[in-house]
Order: C-alpha cells, then structure tokens, then sequence
C-alpha cells in the first residue's frame, strides 16, 4: 500500500492535486496538523475536482499522533537534505505499506524528525537553480515511482470510458 504523508500542508491547492492523484493510484493520504486551511476550502474542491469525494485520508493533530496510529510500515522522507535519488530504494513488495513524507511548502520538514531516519532521507535529482519542486509534482513523481516498481497493481492500462470502435479508430 502506498500512503502519502504531508505534514502540516499549507498549500490548499496542492492538497486538491494530491487528493486527486490518491485517487488515480489507490494511495492513502494522511494529513498531520496543523494544516493552511480547512478541508471545505473551494481550492480543494477546485484542484480535486469532483474526486475528493473517492480520496481515503485521515488527519492527525502532530506527527506523534501519526507515528502511533501507524507503527508498522517502511517510512521514506522526501527532503532537501536527502542525499540519495528517489530511484535507489526498492518499493517493490505490493504487500508492504510504505510512507513517503512530505514537508510543508515553506520548511520541509523538520531536521530533528529527519535526523533519526537519515538513511531514508531522499532527494529527487535537480539542478542549482532551484530548491524543490512543487509539492504535487513531487508526490506524483514518488508515488509513480513506487507503483513502477510493483508493476502499477489494481490500475488500468486503458482508458475504461472509451468504447471498443474508439480505440480500434486510434489504431489507424
């Protein structure tokens, strides 16, 4: 199971985006207070769309009250002072639940929570030119990532809308 972990979200928009891709991936989401804004925000709703309704997720008072509601598991920190690319870890056991945390989008996340898992600290591979990038990208990148590695489980390869005579159209 793959479950995205944002501590203290400040950005609603990036929240939407990020529900929407649980969604699409059968992620959980688990967000840990305090968060920028309320859940009922129409920037939720917007970046969402009309998915959030489908997104599992649940809200935690502080990173604590995280830890102790989920102690098992593989815990991964997408950070700035990660050293190793987001490729070098194996995700690949379906049967595992791992957490890819995300820090807010002003600080990251805290080093005194990063210090004790330093060894599965990561750093997606970029230029000098910027610092991160944006949240939702991020986790899109590592959730995809993840579902590569065990071979997208439960996801469709087609587009389940389209009827047979549309995709025979494509192929010509």
């Amino acid at each position: 199971m793959i479950n995205i972990v944002l501590f203290e979200p400040e950005i609603p928009q990036n929240t939407g985006n990020i529900m929407r891709t649980c969604v699409a991936t059968n992620s959980v989401l688990h967000l840990i207070k305090p968060l920028g804004f309320s859940l009922d925000e129409k920037y939720i709703k917007r970046s969402g769309v009309n998915y959030i309704d489908n997104c599992v997720y649940h809200v935690y008072e502080n990173i604590e009250d995280f830890y102790e509601k989920n102690p098992e598991g593989e815990f991964y920190y997408l950070t700035r002072y990660g050293h190793k690319p987001h490729t070098v870890f194996d995700y690949s056991d379906p049967n595992k639940n791992y957490y890819f945390i995300f820090g807010k989008e002003s600080t990251g996340i805290p080093k005194k929570y990063l210090k004790p898992h330093i060894e599965h600290c990561m750093r997606m591979p970029m230029t000098d030119k910027v610092r991160a990038l944006n949240l939702s990208n991020t986790v899109a990148i590592m959730t995809y990532e993840a579902l590569r590695q065990q071979n997208y489980p439960n996801l469709l390869f087609d587009e389940p809308h389209k009827t047979k005579t549309e995709i025979e159209d494509c192929e010509e």
